[in-house]
Formats: structure tokens, C-alpha cells, sequence
């Protein structure tokens, strides 16, 4: 099979996406993450740009991985500036890195209007560059800034400025849709005409972003067209609507199209990978995701679990296990026998489709979710709800009584509000309070610092997403709410729901589900 190169952008590329900051260690993390999951360079940063990523080249220099090469990345040389004299060049080098990134100007607009220098002048900034980097013992990857604008409007001169890359030594040219705008047809004609050019002499890659949606799509065309070095980021995320979603591209290549890009292993690792990577970026991996969502084999109409149960190749286009992830059957009053009888094996393997239990759990959804709950979205409480109906359930710890008291202005920074509570586990007695910037991020404190003695587990998990929903807004404030609490221990993630008329004891419904489910497991 065809090996296509991976590099991954996530800690360069995907850092410039709103809201994403990463610390060093942070960044050596992913490394090791991206490291297992078998990508062949690890774009981990511009040392010329701040000091927190030189003092990241410095330290993952002592770290050894398996698999990936980490890359240096910066621009360059300055115009009318010798090489030896350029601050960028230069940090590359220190970065000690034996691959380097650097990105050139393909586009004359680019080079009149916004570096302010001649066609002339750009061609020898990326020739020098590459010949001063090569020259210093390292592999240089060109990222060529803007191809494919360019091509279109000035076809010579972007097909020259690869020409100064390769002269100059550089070994992968790079073919970035930088805008993001190019349609795949488009795409398509410029990379197959660089491959028919330059693919017997050096690597020809692509590098797309997201915002016409087609960044998954350009990527894959261009590996039909020859291309076989891909860059992008994990999941996706970066400037504007961001990059290329490897957690897509890199199954679809090696499952669908035939290529090889990671390990079978690793393969078998994505999911969780990629959560793994998502906990430390602080974001959530989007539940509709290809093949790693947890939505991606979500089944919920009653016809389509009847069909995945007898033949999953009914309504799934590959098994979930081959990327590590889980078939999930959603509970609402849509689902079916065939639905319920599924979970219930989970915990009762033999029993059978006419058991009594199976039609009074039915009841028991139905009559739940017309006074307010939603399964669909809260599978830990549905789980919970099977082990108490079972009589498979025992209670980690009962509560006397809890209290929150709110101020305004706040007393100091992210604190509003105070919680008190009292919980009882075997006999013993615990009475505790939290500060929060919220009731529930209270009680929330306040809870696990009460459990933490009995179950010192609890510290190792936490809430991550918080919705609460009106259901009935013609009652105003008296109007029953639900509130659902996803919760993750940085492997696996479950979500719990909680109905009433007191947003606080919904809240606290779901809280104390959630702790329940993750000490029951």
C-alpha cells in the first residue's frame, strides 16, 4: 500500500484557533498522544515567535518518541536580509529540530502588497532560505502560503516559487489552500500539474482549511492526485473555521481508500486519542465527528436498532471498534423493544425479549421523559435507571440536607456563591462547604470534597459541560426545568439529567447521578 506522510498541526496551526492556548507540558502531552497514534511529523510551533516555544523545543529535545519527528516551523528570511543575519532563520536552528517548516509567498499580491518587495526578491528569499537550512543539516518541508490563489491568478510565477524551494533543497513542497475557499475540482487541477512537475523529485503535500467545508475533502482529492504528504490537526479546530480534521482524513485513507498512513494499532486508538487530546486542549470532541464523535454509530429510531441488532452492516458504514469507538443506542419514547431489550443486557445477558422487565421499563421511560426527562442525552442516568429497576443498585452515600447562599458583588474573584452540605456513607458523617462561581459549581465542590475522603476517585473526574432547558415557559418562574451535566475522567465521558420545578435540584439530581455512575463502575 501507497504510505501517505501525516503532519499534525495541532500545536502550531490549531493553536491560532479562538480560545485555544496550550502551557509547555501541555504540549509535550499531545506530543506523546500524537507520537502513539503514528503521525509522521508533530508541527509543534514557531520558536521565533515566543518565548513559551522555544523553551518547548528545549525541552521535548530530550524526549525520545517512536514514531514522529517534531518539526520546527517559521518563515523566510526577511527581505534584503542575508540568512546567517535573520533572527526566524536563526531560532529555527536553536529550535534543534532535525526537520524545519518554513512557508514562503506564492502570490504576487502577497509579495507587492503585503511584504513590500519584488517577484525577484521573494524567489531568492525562498531559495536562500531552503539552501541556508539544508546547508545547517536540515530537512526542510515548503510550505507554499497561498498556492492555489495563486495559481489561478498567476500560474508561472507560483509554479516558480516551488522551483526556488527545490533548487534551494527543500524535499517536500507543501501546497497550502490557505483561504480556504477553493472548490475540489479546482484543487484537483493545480496539485495533479505540481505532481506531473515535481512528484519524481521531491514530496508533494497539501496543507487545506475549512471554510467553504471542503478541507477534509480538497485533502483526499489531493492524495488521488498524487500528493502523498497531508497536514492538518487532529481535530480540526484553528484559525477562522478551521484546518483539515486528520481525526477524518486519516481513516478515510487507510480504511476506505487503501493507503497506508498509522499502525493497525493505532487505528484501533483513535477515539481515544483523540478525547485524550481534546481534555488537554479543554474543548469537547464534537459529538457529530467522523468516526470518533460519540454520535458517529448513535442509533435512535426504533426500526434502524432493530436492524443494527441483527446486522449492524444495516445502518454502519464500518464496525466502531475498528476506531476505537462504541455503537450507542439513544433512549427516547421513539426507541423500541429491541432498544431496551439491548441495554438491559448490558447487566442481564440472558434475559428474554417477552420479560415482564422489558415492558415495565418501557412504561417507565415513557412516563419519565412526558414529565420532562431526555435519555437521548443523558445515557449515565438511563444506565442507573436499568440498575435500580434490576435491584442492581445500592447507594454510595445518602444526603441530609443541602443549602446555597448567593452575594452580590462578589466577595472576590470567581466566587458568587457558597454551598453547605451534609452526606452520610455507612454510618459516617461528613459536613462540608464549597465557593463557586455558581450554585451548582458549588455544590459540585462541595460534594467531592465530602466524598473525597470515602472514594478518593471522585478527584479524578469533573464536569465539562453544563445545559439547562425550559420546558414549559408559559409557567415563568415556576416553569419545570432540565438540566443535563456531561461529566469526563479524561478516558470516557457520561452525561446525566435531572427534571424539576427548582433549577438548583435539577442540577443537583444530575450531579449526584453523575458521581453515583462513576463510583458504581
Amino acid at each position: 500500500m501507497k504510505k501517505i506522510e501525516i503532519l499534525d498541526s495541532t500545536l502550531r496551526d490549531g493553536a491560532q484557533g479562538e480560545g485555544i492556548s496550550f502551557s509547555v507540558q501541555d504540549k509535550l502531552h499531545i506530543c506523546h498522544e500524537l507520537d502513539n497514534l503514528g503521525v509522521t511529523y508533530i508541527e509543534a510551533g514557531n520558536p521565533g515567535s515566543n518565548p513559551k516555544d522555544m523553551e518547548f523545543f528545549k525541552a521535548v529535545a530530550e524526549v525520545q518518541f517512536k514514531n514522529a519527528q517534531v518539526c520546527a516551523f517559521g518563515s523566510t528570511r526577511r527581505k534584503n536580509c542575508k540568512c546567517e543575519d535573520d533572527a526566524n532563520l536563526k531560532s529555527l536552528l536553536a529550535a534543534g529540530t532535525k526537520t524545519v517548516v518554513i512557508f514562503g509567498k506564492s502570490w504576487t499580491f502577497q509579495v507587492t502588497d503585503i511584504l513590500k518587495t519584488t517577484p525577484e526578491e521573494n524567489l531568492n528569499m525562498i531559495r536562500e532560505s531552503c539552501e541556508f537550512l539544508v546547508s545547517n543539516g536540515r530537512k526542510v518541508i515548503y510550505d507554499a502560503e497561498h498556492f492555489f490563489t495563486a495559481y489561478e491568478e498567476d500560474k508561472a510565477y507560483a509554479l516558480e516559487t516551488l522551483k526556488a524551494a527545490v533548487d534551494g533543497g527543500a524535499t517536500v513542497l507543501s501546497l497550502c489552500e490557505t483561504k480556504g475557499g477553493f472548490m475540489i475540482d479546482e484543487c484537483r487541477r493545480a496539485v495533479a500539474e505540481v505532481v506531473k512537475l515535481y512528484g519524481k523529485k521531491v514530496t508533494v503535500g497539501i496543507h487545506t482549511h475549512n471554510d467553504c467545508g471542503l478541507a477534509v475533502a480538497n485533502s483526499l482529492v489531493a492524495v488521488k492526485e498524487g500528493a502523498t504528504h497531508v497536514q492538518g490537526v487532529l481535530l480540526g479546530f484553528g484559525e477562522r473555521t478551521g484546518n483539515a480534521n486528520l481525526s477524518t482524513i486519516i481513516p478515510n485513507l487507510q480504511i476506505k481508500m487503501g493507503y497506508q498512513v498509522i499502525p493497525e494499532e493505532s487505528m484501533k486508538n483513535l477515539t481515544a486519542i483523540c478525547k485524550r487530546v481534546a481534555e488537554l486542549t479543554n474543548i469537547r470532541v464534537n459529538p457529530q465527528s467522523p468516526y470518533v464523535g460519540k454520535d458517529a454509530f448513535a442509533h435512535k429510531a426504533g426500526m434502524h436498532i432493530d436492524a443494527v441488532l441483527k446486522n449492524p452492516f444495516a445502518y454502519e458504514h464500518i464496525t466502531p471498534e475498528t476506531v476505537g469507538n462504541n455503537r450507542v443506542f439513544l433512549m427516547s419514547e421513539v426507541a423500541g423493544r429491541s432498544m431496551i431489550l439491548e441495554k438491559i443486557r448490558r447487566f442481564v445477558p440472558d434475559v428474554k425479549r417477552n420479560d415482564p422487565i422489558v415492558s415495565d421499563l418501557m412504561a417507565k421511560v415513557k412516563e419519565l421523559e412526558s414529565a420532562g426527562y431526555q435519555f437521548e442525552g443523558a445515557d449515565g442516568s438511563f444506565e442507573l435507571l436499568v440498575k435500580k429497576m434490576l435491584g442492581q443498585y445500592k447507594p454510595f452515600f445518602k444526603l441530609h440536607y443541602y443549602q446555597t447562599t448567593g452575594s452580590n458583588p462578589r466577595p472576590e474573584e470567581g466566587v458568587c456563591c457558597c454551598a453547605q452540605i451534609k452526606v452520610e456513607v455507612d454510618g459516617n458523617f461528613e459536613i462540608t462547604a464549597g465557593e463557586g462561581d455558581g450554585p451548582v459549581n458549588a455544590l459540585d465542590i462541595a460534594l467531592r470534597k465530602a466524598l473525597e475522603k470515602f472514594y478518593p476517585v471522585v478527584s479524578n473526574f469533573r464536569l465539562v459541560d453544563y445545559k439547562v432547558r425550559v420546558l414549559d415557559s408559559k409557567s415563568a418562574t415556576a416553569a419545570r426545568v432540565r438540566v443535563i451535566i456531561e461529566s469526563t475522567d479524561g478516558q470516557s465521558s457520561w452525561t446525566t439529567v435531572g427534571v424539576s420545578s427548582d433549577v438548583i435540584e435539577a442540577s443537583w439530581i444530575a450531579l449526584v447521578d453523575s458521581f453515583e455512575l462513576k463510583l458504581s463502575k
